[in-house]
């Protein structure tokens, strides 16, 4: 096999937008120019049929946005996340979709259709791509059998009273006020249903990518790399994190890659109809040769007042740069930057 380029974005949200062709102008080429293009849609494409108020959830995006997707050349997207929401709008959204011929995991009109992989084959390629959420609304949310909604990987968090000292600015535990620590982690259930999906699908693809909506502001949280870690040692080759906004930490692991969190790649009206300021998201891309990673990296991406994403150039974003190399340090894994691009690699 020849050496493949896989592009990855973080949430796309295409909100307010009216002109299809504006939000990808400025980076057309080399999204188009991938061998394989995938990303999280953050919105449903639905028009309600009445006013909604700001406190509703939900992102619903004009269905003729939806161009915008077909226009860069996105080969799949993932849907599971929480602002995915409303059987209304899951199924308007699904539909306007395959209408443009992306196919979609992550969200379906029942539990089976979304938690069903992905899989496209490309110049004798095939590529598996399953999506989960652990960020979701706890009623009418979660795909049932029968009814529509997203793919869920539930979560679970604790508050423990520090007694250990683990670190050295933590206060003695016989202090009032000392706050507790937090620890998340993933639901067993959950987890090993996702893991005897992706064991099925290391079956049937070539290369297999797990893409997860996750995470709380800037932190990398246990119940993250526990996911991360355990969907590599099951078969996947590629990690695609999104959820917070942020971009956020990077690892390589086993020799795979893991990208904990993308941050927004086309994301200007939020919630209450808010814009998003001046956010720095990551455009990843992976090198394989055969089915082997050879290179992991990324770019960081803006916005400008247009609401056109652009590709920002690295020398002018060494603070970012900077903080995501100490944070990525924990995981053992070295930022070095290569040309305008951020490659990556396990240390030692």
């Amino acid at each position: 096999m020849a050496r493949k380029q896989l592009l990855f974005t973080g949430d796309i949200n295409l909100m307010n937008v009216v002109d299809p062709a504006l939000p990808f102008n400025r980076v057309i080429d080399t999204l188009r120019g991938a061998d394989m293009l995938f990303g999280n849609l953050e919105c449903c494409f639905y028009q309600p049929s009445a006013s909604i108020s700001v406190s509703d959830e939900g992102f619903f995006a004009a269905p003729e946005a939806g161009r915008a997707l077909q226009l860069a050349g996105f080969r799949a997207v993932g849907n599971a996340n929480n602002v995915n929401y409303g059987a209304d709008a899951i199924h308007s959204s699904l539909t306007e979709l395959e209408k443009l011929g992306i196919p979609y995991t992550g969200a379906g009109r029942n539990r089976a259709q979304a938690r069903a992989p992905v899989i496209i084959e490309h110049e004798g390629v095939r590529y598996g791509f399953l999506q989960r959420t652990s960020v979701y609304w706890p009623t009418n949310h979660e795909a049932g059998e029968h009814g529509p909604g997203v793919a869920a990987l539930r979560g679970h968090t604790a508050y423990q009273l520090p007694i250990y000292k683990t670190r050295q600015e933590m206060p003695p535990a016989n202090r009032p006020g000392v706050p507790p620590i937090i620890v998340t982690w993933a639901d067993p259930k959950y987890l090993a249903e996702y893991i005897a999906e992706i064991i099925e699908l290391r079956k049937k693809v070539d290369v297999l990518v797990a893409s997860q909506h996750w995470g709380l502001h800037e932190e990398v949280l246990e119940y993250m790399t526990e996911i991360a870690h355990a969907v590599i040692d099951a078969g996947a080759d590629i990690v695609i994190g999104h959820g917070p906004h942020y971009s956020l930490p990077v690892e390589i692991y086993k020799d795979k890659p893991v990208f904990y969190g993308l941050g927004s790649f086309s994301f200007h009206t939020g919630h209450g109809g808010r814009q998003h300021g001046n956010w720095l998201g990551m455009l990843a891309r992976v090198t394989m040769d055969g089915k082997a990673v050879t290179e992991a990296s990324f770019e960081f991406v803006r916005h400008n007042d247009k609401n056109e994403t652009v590709i920002c150039d690295i020398s002018k974003e060494q603070e970012g740069l900077e903080t995501l190399r100490k944070r990525s340090s924990v995981f053992k894994t070295r930022l070095d930057a290569s040309g305008n691009a951020v490659v990556f690699r396990a240390e030692g």
